[in-house]
């Protein structure tokens, strides 16, 4: 990378401010899922506790059981934003880094 590239072009560019309303409503969209997810668990034990006391299966029961969703759910939203991130957002981005390049 060279460090000739007008940032301030860029930055202006109706691309990038596009790529990057999109990638902050989708990351504000997962950060609000994961947040309400997360906040489920204390939340949940504290109003419900009979049922998160309901056993499964031995000593475990449905309060150990969504504590451990919690981990499938963060690596769910990681792979999701991985996933669009590769698809969508790098391919916007590597277009304007190109065209930058081309500014010069």
């Amino acid at each position: 990378m060279s460090s000739n590239i007008n940032w301030a072009a860029i930055d202006s560019d109706p691309r990038f401010q596009a790529l990057h309303k999109k990638k902050t409503l989708f990351l504000w969209g997962l950060m609000i899922f994961s947040i309400v997810y997360y906040f489920l668990l204390p939340i949940g034990a504290g109003y419900y506790p009979e049922l998160y006391k309901i056993k499964v299966w031995g000593p475990v029961n449905v309060g150990i059981l969504f504590a451990l969703s919690e981990f499938i759910v963060a690596w769910s939203i990681a792979f999701i934003y991985t996933r669009r991130a590769n698809r969508d957002f790098d391919a916007m981005a590597a277009e304007i880094v190109r065209d930058a390049h081309l500014m010069k």
